[in-house]
């Protein structure tokens, strides 16, 4: 990681910025309507439609491939001018590519004029809408000794695009008489781990020297059941030969402790991928879902649906559905009391749906709600959260991401009743697996593994 990070030509899409960057490519496409319909040729009728499209294209491949050399200067050139002007070149490129496939293509200058300008505003009015959003604030708490720290903080609140802003500090060094105008200075790491919590900040930055492994492994301990991010930044003062500034650089190196498993890229490909695929199974399972629903009213009172509070990403509750499989019982607050084999609370109906996981199938409108994700690590109980997260390593980091549907952990047998804190720490294993390793390969070879040896297993009942 670098802060800030080096901005990218046309700065597509890294989620949460996905529905900006789908408005300004929908804004684009207006306007080549617009400049067709007023400046367009009929011997052009068709070219000037593949010029946008090519443009597109290239907007698309370019945003993910090329970085400039250095960061702009300037926030509003970086994050505002600078796309704009990158449009206006894949437009360029994009009628040069037109022109080459057929010899006897001819662009109007007055189009090209006027798609350039009003692409040139639409992108200009999208951006600054973007960033009046404050899409790319974050909160930051900064640990650091003395001067060193506050030279850190102020370095980072001078930035005009840092993306972020320091709300807490934490001096180590109880004499010091540094000042960290705007941000709050704490002295207790009880205290500043209680004021992070309150204020829902997203990051802790570590701004130590490389030997101070005691103090990293203090917050990393303090933090280890919260959704923060943790970074490094090393002090290398103590072992570089030569101080300089001729570097230029606008950039600090930061190590990640403890940090969101997918990249901005990854969690949009995610989103969309699930969207799609919920919604077409969704329709496909249309007559099985009324038919499942039909099986469970006539054979047992009570509701179609069961509903129970689980923790989604960053540990934000949510209702999961399922299909009731149970004969409707009491239970008493805060004792989740699993399903074991033979159980009598289970209902003819319901010993099948588990032992297929058909009971599984209305989690696909939690999907489309954007509580869960097709692939990912299976919710627990939030009473069994509370229990495991204190004896089993890196528990909560599970959540990290939406949970799924089904996951790594459930492929490979491990599903069903946890009788052992053994086998629940080997589900988070797998789980944590899957986060290290994740691809679209991966979730696709998880879903092909549920459909072909996942929905009937021995372990669910």
């Amino acid at each position: 990681m670098r802060l800030p990070t080096y901005s990218h030509f046309l700065n597509f899409p890294a989620a949460p910025d996905l529905l900006f960057r789908l408005l300004e490519t929908l804004l684009v496409m207006v306007c080549s309507l617009v400049a067709e319909s007023r400046f367009g040729h009929a011997a052009n009728a068709g070219y000037d439609s593949a010029v946008t499209a090519f443009a597109i294209v290239f907007a698309l491949s370019l945003s993910s491939g090329l970085r400039l050399k250095r960061p702009a200067r300037r926030a509003l050139a970086r994050h505002v001018l600078l796309p704009a002007l990158g449009w206006i070149v894949c437009e360029a490129l994009a009628v040069g590519v037109v022109n080459r496939m057929h010899r006897g293509y001819a662009p109007s200058m007055d189009w090209f004029v006027c798609l350039s300008g009003l692409t040139a505003g639409s992108v200009i009015l999208c951006r600054l809408g973007e960033r009046m959003a404050g899409a790319r604030r974050f909160s930051v708490a900064v640990v650091g000794r003395g001067e060193r720290c506050a030279a850190f903080v102020r370095r980072v609140m001078a930035m005009p695009d840092a993306g972020c802003g320091i709300g807490a500090v934490f001096d180590l060094d109880p004499e010091s008489d540094a000042r960290y105008p705007g941000a709050l200075r704490l002295r207790d790491i009880e205290t500043f781990a209680a004021h992070v919590r309150a204020h829902r900040i997203n990051e802790v930055w570590l701004v130590l020297p490389l030997t101070d492994e005691a103090t990293l492994q203090r917050f990393l301990e303090t933090f280890r059941n919260d959704f923060v991010n943790i970074r490094f930044i090393p002090d290398v003062r103590g072992v570089a030969r030569f101080r300089s500034e001729s570097a230029d650089l606008d950039t600090t190196l930061a190590i990640n402790l403890v940090a969101a498993p997918l990249t901005g890229d990854a969690v949009a490909a995610k989103t969309l991928f699930d969207l799609v695929f919920a919604t077409c199974a969704i329709v496909a399972c249309a007559p099985l879902l009324i038919a499942i629903a039909l099986a469970i009213k006539v054979s047992s009172r009570g509701p179609v649906l069961f509903q129970q509070r689980r923790h989604g990403a960053n540990g934000q509750p949510f209702q999961i559905y399922k299909f009731r499989t149970m004969r409707a019982h009491q239970r008493e607050d805060g004792v989740v009391v699993q399903a074991t084999r033979n159980d009598r609370r289970i209902t003819g109906v319901g010993a099948f749906l588990r032992r297929t996981s058909l009971d599984e199938l209305p989690q696909f409108f939690n999907v489309l709600r954007g509580d869960m994700s097709v692939v990912g690590p299976r919710p627990h109980a939030i009473e069994h959260d509370a229990l495991y997260q204190n004896i089993v390593d890196d528990y909560i980091h599970r959540y990290r991401i939406k949970p799924g549907i089904t996951g790594w952990a459930q492929v490979n047998g491990l599903r069903g009743e946890t009788s052992s804190v053994e086998m629940m720490r080997q589900r988070v294993e797998h789980d944590l697996f899957y986060l290290s390793n994740w691809s679209f390969a991966f979730d696709l070879r998880i879903v092909a593994a549920t459909v072909v040896r996942g929905l009937v297993h021995r372990n669910a009942y």
